[in-house]
């Protein structure tokens, strides 16, 4: 068996959650490969509204293995009040979710690392969620993390140690803080922790593989957010790209199976960043309210804009997307004419890839489509989409060179259509 993977596309905040819950029947198991806590993943579905930040979005279908993949940073404190809710909801997690002992831990010092880091940097703050993401990753590759596992062998004398690290840098900071609160929750976090599963994923994943399961691979954030290939600096500490699935889960590349790239019918991004296609009028305005674009987890406004195939056509490039899901279609319901990014002017010069650096002077070069002007939100089948959209879709599979197999016409888990395109 091949295992497939779903990834977010641009910057983010792309409806993967959605896709998850969506695709899950399909599947027997759903693992997380990266990120942390900074990524909320939105599910809507018979009249409850659901926000996943550490736990794979499969944990609503009760017939699945879940797994937190060795990639992920687990914060102890917010993982146990998110399964708590959950449970309270009526949704089991004890037998459905395994977590990898390999998986790295965000200590309390880790969150306030990460303040005292934004605070220093002044005016060039990154635009950090403040969960402790960047701090644990920098852990993890300096070899200095402490693990999921290790809270089974001799805890106590590894936390002291990376507690001490860390207060002698927040020493050297200036950084005042008060740990009491929040090493209470953690450590309540840590024993809640012991209640689960604690695997070794990549054994367990190749397991599964071998034994016939079929196996999806959720990714957190999005392509543009990735350390290596995103808009650096202002990016994630993971890599959020296809590859990011065989390191954070233990997978061979020729597991690889089909690659789901999800994607806006427009932008958004959150934090600071560039982002060429950035709209500050009206228009922007209008998008950010129609489309509830305000983050999961943190609630920050996110900054709209039209899509940006440049950005978008590099995305599909580097994962080896086969399969493409569009969401939040119908947004764009009521413009009389969309916008679409199709090269960037620098310099004077126009260009179709996407560059070192987007930083400054990038200007979008738009093409204008017909808007469909119609409502959407109540279509069950692409019989029923109106002659501009089809054209949009036609449009934007020309250019991207990938089928759109998937679009979204609203949050609820039935507001989902399933396209029988040509391959």
């Amino acid at each position: 068996m091949k295992i497939d993977v779903l990834l977010g596309l641009q910057w983010g905040d792309e409806g993967k959650g959605k896709v998850v819950d969506v695709l899950t029947p399909h599947y027997d198991v759903v693992a997380r490969f990266q990120g942390g806590p900074n990524a909320g993943h939105t599910l809507e579905f018979e009249g409850q509204k659901y926000v996943l930040r550490s736990i794979p979005s499969g944990i609503f279908q009760g017939d699945k293995v879940n797994i937190i993949g060795n990639g992920v940073v687990l914060d102890p404190a917010l993982f146990k009040a998110e399964a708590e809710a959950l449970e309270a909801s009526g949704h089991p997690l004890k037998e459905r979710l395994h977590i990898s002992k390999k998986a790295h831990l965000i200590l309390p010092t880790h969150r306030l690392l990460d303040a005292a880091y934004e605070a220093a940097k002044g005016d060039a703050k990154v635009g950090t969620t403040g969960k402790g993401i960047g701090p644990t990753y920098t852990d993890k590759i300096s070899r200095n993390g402490i693990r999921v596992g290790d809270i089974l062998h001799d805890f106590d004398k590894k936390y002291a140690q990376a507690k001490a690290r860390h207060e002698q840098i927040l020493k050297s900071l200036n950084f005042e803080y008060d740990l009491t609160e929040a090493e209470k929750a953690w450590f309540e976090g840590i024993e809640y922790l012991k209640q689960f599963h604690l695997v070794d994923s990549e054994h367990e994943v190749n397991r599964l593989l071998a034994e016939g399961k079929s196996v999806l691979c959720e990714g957190a954030q999005g392509t543009m957010l990735d350390i290596d290939f995103g808009s650096y600096p202002f990016v994630t500490s993971s890599n959020t790209v296809c590859a990011g699935a065989c390191t954070g889960l233990g997978v061979a590349p020729n597991k690889i199976g089909d690659v789901y790239g999800i994607f806006k019918a427009y932008c958004t991004r959150v934090g600071a960043g560039p982002f060429p296609t950035e709209l500050f009028d009206e228009t922007g305005k209008t998008i950010r309210d129609l489309g509830h674009e305000y983050g999961a987890v943190t609630g920050r406004e996110r900054r709209c804009g039209w899509i940006d195939l440049v950005a978008l056509k590099y995305a599909v490039m580097v994962d080896g997307v086969t399969r493409l899901i569009m969401m939040k279609s119908d947004v764009l319901d009521g413009f009389d004419t969309i916008k679409a990014c199709v090269a960037y002017r620098v310099n004077g010069e126009e260009i179709d890839y996407f560059p070192f650096d987007i930083a400054e002077g990038v200007e979008p070069v738009y093409v204008e489509l017909p808007g469909w002007k119609t409502d959407m939100t109540r279509m069950t089948s692409e019989d029923e989409f109106p002659e501009e959209f089809n054209a949009y879709l036609t449009f934007l599979e020309e250019q991207l060179g990938v089928p759109i197999k998937i679009v979204s016409v609203g949050p609820d888990r039935e507001q989902t259509i399933v396209r029988y395109t040509e391959e």
